[in-house]
């Protein structure tokens, strides 16, 4: 990854179109999940296109995630993140603990599970101990996370007076780590209408948010560059309406 690259980048960022009428409000903290498959000849990325209906970004392919609930650092797991992990999730945060970096990975296997059906983990013939009801559904499926097999990738804030703002990581897992599939849960009806696995250097024809065409380039130079943890993640934020990539 060059510098240049990455600044240009940014300038896409500051370049895409977008309705700033709204009042300013602060970011939520938010969690997405790229899962990639690396078994074949081209690395492949799983997106799921949203409803039709919904108020936000409808009908757009996404990666699934959303805010983290405060159920999520109470949630167990067979393995914690990596050291490095944990430490560039906590950096330019308010409260850098180990259990602020581990909700955001909860957070994006939980939101996975809800939004596509697909458990992360490890099964085994003991449930895990959940904390409240929204992880249930691991605990009948007798899957634990397993925070260890999960990477941080890149961090985006969106700009302010926007409908809805969030301070997102994006984390990646591979596709192996799929433990257990829900049936039904994508569909005509649901949040995702339908989910689909396509090559990292195909999925940007897609129709989606800029900063997921942004973040599918920084996955896939990261795929290229062997996915270690000690990569430097980009961090993208706004300032004066300009959008800036520092690395954490």
């Amino acid at each position: 990854m060059t510098k240049d690259l990455g600044k240009i980048w940014a300038e896409r960022m500051t370049k895409s179109e977008r309705d700033t009428s709204f009042p300013d409000s602060e970011p939520r903290d938010a969690a997405t999940l790229m899962l990639i498959d690396r078994s074949g000849a081209k690395p492949k990325v799983l997106l799921g296109r949203r409803h039709a209906g919904h108020k936000f970004m409808p009908g757009k392919f996404v990666f699934p995630g959303g805010r983290i609930e405060p159920m999520d650092r109470l949630m167990t797991a067979v393995s914690e993140l990596h050291p490095e992990a944990q430490k560039k999730l906590t950096v330019q945060v308010g409260e850098p603990t180990a259990e602020f970096a581990r909700a955001f990975a909860l957070a994006a296997v939980r939101e996975t599970a809800e939004e596509t059906g697909l458990l992360l983990g490890v099964k085994r013939d003991e449930p895990p101990a959940v904390p409240g009801e929204i992880w249930t559904e691991f605990a009948k499926a007798a899957v634990h996370p397993d925070l260890g097999q999960i990477h941080f990738v890149a961090r985006a804030v969106t700009p302010p007076r926007r409908p809805r703002r969030f301070d997102t990581r994006f984390l990646t897992a591979d596709a192996s780590a799929i433990a257990h599939t829900i049936e039904g849960v994508v569909g005509p009806d649901s949040e995702l209408v339908e989910l689909t696995w396509v090559p990292i250097e195909e999925a940007a024809q897609l129709d989606m948010p800029t900063i997921t065409g942004i973040v599918l380039e920084e996955l896939l130079a990261r795929v290229e560059a062997g996915m270690g943890h000690q990569l430097p993640v980009p961090y993208y934020f706004m300032v004066d309406q300009q959008f800036f990539r520092e690395l954490l």
